[in-house]
């Protein structure tokens, strides 16, 4: 299972995101954070940040969308140029038709839950999906604290995964850095959203490199990872 490292732009300096972007060009992915202030306390960027965003940089996007009412909005963020794009299961009325729609328009489709969420009634769901996104805080703002609680979910999320013989990817987002990652990684997650951990970083473009090696390693131990 390959690991991938997807640094979160709410973590960056706004006022320079095309510099931000290319600080973390070895990156997989860009995770954009999009916020409507009604379904989190937060307001952040819409689609016409993520059309120049995509302009300024080669990095493919993975726009993870905290809003309300995302059966109308998702697809838009595909022709604004996403390549992946998340929505939460508690905001959507129809999420097979959504994923279904996203993938249509050429994007992955991803659904993502909160950390009150259960996995477990949308496992008929899964092969409609390209990836789900565990949140390891609660969504609505960066900088949070790790919740170890969400490390069993995960852990089912993987077994459920396993156990229909998927090629779904599973990213966690929320409180990711060098001292949880790996605990992450054993559980099951391949992808990572970190946000602060990079960013905060002298380096960004090492801190990615850190937290991947860090990440692969983990992996390369972990049983599911072994049993696939």
């Amino acid at each position: 299972m390959a690991v991938q490292i997807n640094p979160s732009i709410l973590s960056a300096d706004f006022a320079r995101l095309a510099d931000e972007a290319k600080a973390v060009e070895g990156a997989d992915w860009l995770h954009v954070d999009v916020m409507d202030n009604h379904f989190v306390p937060n307001l952040t960027l819409g689609v016409p940040v993520v059309e120049s965003l995509a302009r300024a940089t080669d990095t493919p996007l993975d726009c993870h969308l905290m809003i309300e009412d995302a059966d109308r909005w998702a697809p838009q963020y595909v022709e604004a140029g996403a390549s992946s794009v998340t929505f939460h299961v508690e905001a959507a009325a129809a999420p097979v038709r959504l994923a279904r729609e996203i993938r249509a328009k050429g994007a992955r489709a991803s659904m993502a839950l909160k950390p009150a969420t259960p996995i477990e009634p949308y496992e008929d769901l899964l092969p409609e999906l390209d990836m789900l996104l565990i949140m390891t805080v609660e969504p609505g703002f960066g900088g949070q604290a790790f919740l170890d609680i969400m490390l069993p979910k995960i852990r089912r999320t993987r077994e459920l995964i396993a156990k229909h013989g998927l090629e779904l990817w599973l990213q966690v987002d929320g409180g990711v850095s060098a001292s949880t990652i790996e605990r992450c990684a054993d559980a099951g997650a391949d992808v990572f959203v970190a946000g602060s951990a990079v960013y905060g970083a002298n380096d960004p473009a090492a801190a990615v490199h850190a937290l991947r090696t860090q990440a692969e390693t983990a992996v390369a131990k972990a049983s599911w990872a072994c049993d696939h």
